[in-house]
C-alpha cells in the first residue's frame, strides 16, 4: 500500500524563472488576457502526480493499479496495452520515453522550477505563442490541474497538461490523430490517470530551471535497447561486407578493342590530299 504524505506550505517569494531577477520579461497576465479558460485555474486535483517524498513505501514502483516504470526523474505508470518507444538523444543517452497506446502518445517529462509555484504558466503561455506562429489553431482549457494548452497542427493534434510541485514541474504532452486529444477523449483520460499515479524524484542536484530532468532506463530495458544497436550495427557490417564480396566476385569486364590508327592520306602525283585542296 502507499499513500501520500502532508504538503508543507511553501512562504518564499517566487524568484525569476531563469534565475536572472535583473532580466526584463513581459508579465505573465498581459500575455495571458486572450485566454478563455473557465473556472477556477488551479483546479482541485488533489491526487497526484506526487513528489517522491510524500510516497509512504519502500518500494516507489508500487503504483495504485500497478507496477509504475521507473525512469529514473520520474516514475510513470504503464497504460493498458500500452507499449514504449525510447527516443534517444544525439549523444546516444535516453532523450525521453513515449507511452504509446492505440489511440495515440503519451510523454511524461519533469523539469527543473523554483521552489515557488508559477512555472507551467509562464510555460502555457510561450507554448500557444510558439504554436500561433505556426499557424495552429490554440485554445487554453482548465483541467483537473488548472491550464491545459490544446493545439491542432498540420500533422497532429496536441494537448499539454502541466503540474508546479516542489521545485519541479511536470509536462504531459498528449499527441494523436485528429480529435484525439479532445478533453473528453480516451486518449486524454489515459493521460490523466498516468498523471493522477505519477511520481517525480527530482534529486538533490542543482539544476537550473526549465532543464529537463535526466531520463534513465531500468536495466532490462536499456540492455534490451543496447542488443538492437549491436544487432543493428552487426546487420549494416554483413550488408557493407556482402556488398563488397559481390564486388570483387564479379567477373572482370572485357578489356575494351585497342583503337585502330587513322591511316595518313594517301598522296597522289601532285601531292597529298590536303596538298591538291589547297592548290
Amino acid at each position: 500500500m502507499f499513500g501520500r504524505k502532508k504538503k508543507t506550505d511553501v512562504d518564499e517569494e517566487p524568484t525569476s524563472f531563469f534565475g536572472d531577477e535583473n532580466d526584463e520579461s513581459v508579465e505573465i497576465d498581459e500575455v495571458e488576457d486572450d485566454f478563455d479558460v473557465a473556472g477556477d485555474e488551479f483546479g482541485d486535483e488533489s491526487e497526484g502526480p506526487y513528489d517522491i517524498t510524500e510516497i509512504d513505501s519502500d518500494d516507489p514502483t508500487a503504483g495504485r493499479d500497478g507496477q509504475r516504470l521507473d525512469l529514473g526523474s520520474v516514475l510513470v505508470p504503464m497504460p493498458t496495452g500500452g507499449q514504449l518507444q525510447v527516443e534517444m538523444a544525439p549523444n546516444g543517452s535516453p532523450q525521453a520515453v513515449h507511452l504509446v497506446t492505440e489511440y495515440g502518445r503519451i510523454t511524461v517529462a519533469a523539469y527543473a522550477a523554483p521552489k515557488s509555484p508559477g512555472q507551467w504558466r509562464e510555460v502555457v503561455a510561450e507554448l500557444a505563442q510558439s504554436l500561433r506562429d505556426d499557424n495552429s489553431a490554440v485554445s487554453v482549457e482548465n483541467g483537473p490541474w488548472g491550464r491545459e494548452l490544446a493545439a491542432v497542427t498540420a500533422n497532429m493534434d496536441l494537448r499539454f497538461i502541466g503540474v508546479d510541485g516542489p521545485r519541479w514541474m511536470v509536462r504531459c504532452v498528449v499527441a494523436g490523430p485528429s480529435g484525439s486529444t479532445a478533453a473528453n477523449a480516451p486518449l486524454v483520460a489515459i493521460a490523466r490517470d498516468i498523471l493522477r499515479d505519477t511520481v517525480v524524484n527530482r534529486g538533490s542536484e542543482p539544476h537550473p530551471v526549465r532543464t529537463p530532468l535526466p531520463v534513465v532506463l531500468p536495466q532490462v530495458l536499456a540492455e534490451q535497447l543496447a542488443a538492437a544497436h549491436e544487432q543493428q550495427l552487426a546487420a549494416a557490417q554483413q550488408q557493407q561486407v556482402a556488398a563488397q564480396q559481390q564486388q570483387q566476385s564479379a567477373p572482370p569486364a572485357p578489356p575494351a578493342p585497342p583503337a585502330r590508327p587513322t591511316p595518313p592520306p594517301r598522296s597522289g602525283e601532285s601531292g597529298s590530299a590536303m596538298q591538291q585542296l589547297g592548290q
